[in-house]
């Protein structure tokens, strides 16, 4: 009696342990198609990225051109004017020159090209950087497309993705690493930099509106930023002479970027989950991309590997002038020439990276 009851009471345990093994499955099961469907990463695309290059990924001639679209967000005046407007040409096979036929290609490389925020742009008959206004203001994401075809037109190249950083929240970024050094090349003074939330301040009736903006200042050499630190040097336009110019600010945003790149590579997050963690939740919520998560994964990967000396600097600025305000209403740049002379000018660049 005693071996029947305990015979029963295995096949009783078997069952319910086969019902829990066909129910943890399932779950599992739709768990994966869940994550499968909410990031687009599948088991094929977990191998490539562990064992091979990653995803494909859309390029033009070897090149993936990437637009970096900086936005105020938060409380600011115009949150959605795009302020920062960067390419970043990222090449993962230089081809080799006729000259060079036989020879191995060239070493992977990123070019940063600035594009003034205020080129006028004939199709929005206003400046490039309302571009991504004017198209969220028709439809939520038009702003990305929007931008992307107006700065194929001024640049010539194909842009085939785009990168919306809010700065309400790019500076926690850089606080999670623990700020970057950058080295200033030249030290300036920005007495007119706006105080997020004062914009409409009547400053107790002062006519000049002091109270509006606030000063600061940046010394020579290399110095320690945090995140607020580092927006501010990114986003003043107010000092005096070349510093306070778009040339200029371009130039810091783009040192701002590589320095933030280096600081992460040095931190080796890979082997801190920790901070790997608050890495990607910061910057999901500072970032927007039509990018799909095995192709933001996939860029990720090759960019870390991308040595700084690699990293090449465009301006266009040369190439383009200011035209009366009469002409236009207000202040713009546009072409000394032609469109065609930028094109040809940005695609040499490209070329001649070292």
């Amino acid at each position: 009696m005693k071996r029947k009851t305990y015979s029963q009471l295995q096949l009783i345990g078997f069952i319910i342990a086969f019902f829990l093994s066909i129910f943890f499955c399932i779950k599992t099961y739709r768990l994966a198609q869940q994550f499968i469907e909410q990031t687009g990463i599948t088991p094929h695309v977990i191998y490539q990225l562990l064992f091979d290059r990653g995803v494909s990924l859309q390029a033009t001639d070897t090149r993936v051109n990437i637009l970096i679209l900086g936005i105020a967000g938060g409380t600011h005046e115009g949150p959605d004017l795009t302020d920062t407007m960067i390419v970043a040409s990222v090449s993962k096979e230089k081809p080799a020159l006729p000259s060079t036929a036989g020879k191995p290609a060239g070493k992977p490389s990123v070019s940063l090209l600035s594009i003034p925020r205020d080129i006028w742009s004939e199709t929005l008959k206003d400046r490039i950087n309302s571009a991504y206004h004017y198209g969220e203001a028709k439809r939520t994401g038009g702003g990305k497309t929007l931008a992307k075809a107006v700065v194929e037109d001024v640049t010539g190249l194909v842009i085939h993705y785009v990168v919306v950083v809010d700065f309400s929240q790019f500076e926690q970024l850089i606080d999670v690493v623990g700020g970057i050094d950058v080295v200033v090349p030249k030290a300036f003074i920005d007495t007119e930099y706006p105080i997020a939330g004062k914009e409409n301040d009547e400053c107790g009736g002062d006519t000049t509106f002091a109270c509006r903006y606030e000063t600061v200042q940046f010394a020579e050499g290399t110095t320690h930023m945090d995140g607020k630190t580092a927006l501010k040097y990114v986003r003043s336009r107010h000092a005096e002479g070349d510093e306070g110019t778009d040339f200029a600010r371009g130039k810091r945003q783009q040192d701002v970027i590589v320095a933030l790149k280096e600081k992460i590579i040095q931190m080796k997050p890979w082997f801190h989950p920790n901070i790997a963690k608050q890495l990607i939740q910061v910057a999901d919520l500072a970032t927007d991309t039509d990018m799909t998560i095995g192709e933001q994964l996939t860029m990720g990967k090759f960019l870390l590997k991308v040595q700084s000396s690699a990293i090449s600097k465009i301006f266009i600025e040369p190439l383009l002038i200011n035209p009366p305000s009469w002409m236009y209403g207000r202040y713009v740049l546009v072409p000394e020439t032609d469109y065609e002379t930028i094109h040809t000018f940005i695609k040499k660049s490209l070329e001649n990276q070292p």
